[in-house]
């Protein structure tokens, strides 16, 4: 069962980073693979939104859609994605952000396994480069909306 994990510190507020992670919508406009991005429901349930989403992920000869369910905690700034269809046996997902001294600790783990053994295969070679450049294109993305030093007076993007 292959898994990924990485922490990496970036100059931005732990709200910046979670706000950014959370609008999968936007998901297209900076993730490789990427192809599209659906938000088919978002349930409020209190303390935290549950939302059922369809991303299409378009990698060499292989293009796939997956449905996932995201849960987000925004008093705890964490996101926990769960896998509903597609081609995987399961995926598992948690985003957490956490305030450190000049920015935020923004810590990603996911877990996986697919339902093709031949898929698995060809992607699990590359699985941990993918997963670095998707964190790489979060902190680019960020870069952009909220300026290379970061922060919350930077004036830019959302608060």
């Amino acid at each position: 069962m292959p898994a990924h994990s990485e922490t990496r510190i970036l100059p931005y507020t732990p709200q910046q980073m979670y706000d950014l992670v959370a609008d999968v919508g936007a998901y297209p406009d900076f993730l490789p693979w990427t192809a599209a991005a659906r938000v088919r429901e978002t349930r409020d349930m209190g303390d935290h939104q549950v939302m059922e989403a369809d991303l299409v992920i378009s990698f060499k000869v292989f293009r796939e859609k997956f449905g996932s369910r995201v849960t987000l905690w925004p008093e705890q700034k964490k996101i926990e994605t769960e896998y509903l269809d597609g081609p995987f046996r399961y995926l598992d997902a948690v985003w957490l952000f956490e305030a450190v001294e000049g920015g935020c600790a923004v810590k990603f783990s996911v877990d996986y396994e697919f339902r093709s053994a031949l898929l698995g295969r060809v992607i699990g070679m590359v699985f941990n480069e993918a997963m670095q450049r998707i964190v790489r294109a979060f902190e680019r993305r960020a870069a952009e909306l909220y300026g290379p030093g970061g922060g919350p007076d930077t004036g830019q993007g959302p608060a």
